[in-house]
């Protein structure tokens, strides 16, 4: 019996056509997979550097909340200087007599926080130089190292200003009404005030 010769498999070259279908092919492949890491390194990367929104762990008090001094769970007053703590909460409960209440609209501030004021302040004022009238550096900040106090309403603004110096506390800028810090000691003479946050 005789068998069948053994069937030989011919490779033959691929034509001039299809090596430039198949190069087509690979470039396609290798460009889809540079645009997928570039999009999955973009994602990562934007929310690695997403904008910084303050949140209450950095010293925001929302806007409408009502904080007073006796909030010790709001980071806001927990974290003041304890002095300062001390003295705003015997004046606020000297006021108290007088029928003036006292709330906190700020007080400690996160540096990521306070930075975050000065950039909004040079937006909204378009110039560095004039946003800092209002809102200092974080390195030059009293709100940053829990000295400073924002206070309101302007009846406590008033009671302050015009009592807060047998406490130690004083108005220390006198573009803002309504920053305190304990500047002098209790039943001193208050210093006289620096023009704005940048003076």
């Amino acid at each position: 019996m005789q068998h069948p010769a053994p069937s030989r498999t011919l490779v033959r070259p691929l034509s001039r056509a299809r090596r430039l279908t198949v190069l087509a092919l690979a470039v396609c492949v290798a460009a889809l997979s540079a645009a997928f890491v570039i999009v999955v390194v973009n994602a990562t990367f934007a929310s690695a550097i997403a904008p910084f929104a303050p949140t209450a762990d950095d010293g925001l008090i929302a806007e409408g909340a009502v904080v007073t001094l006796a909030d010790d769970d709001v980071p806001a007053v927990a974290r003041l200087d304890a002095a300062l703590r001390d003295a705003m909460r015997q004046a606020e409960a000297a006021a108290a007599v007088d029928g003036v209440a006292f709330q906190v609209t700020s007080g400690w501030r996160s540096s990521q926080y306070q930075q975050w004021l000065l950039d909004d302040a040079i937006e909204l004022y378009e110039s560095e130089q004039v946003a800092r009238q209002f809102v200092a550096t974080p390195e030059r900040s009293s709100h940053v190292t829990g000295h400073a106090v924002d206070i309101a309403p302007v009846d406590a603004q008033l009671w302050l200003i015009q009592n807060g110096a047998s406490f130690g506390i004083c108005q220390t800028y006198a573009n803002e009404r309504w920053h305190f810090e304990r500047a002098t000691a209790p039943g001193g003479v208050c210093p006289e005030m620096r023009t704005d946050a940048a003076a």
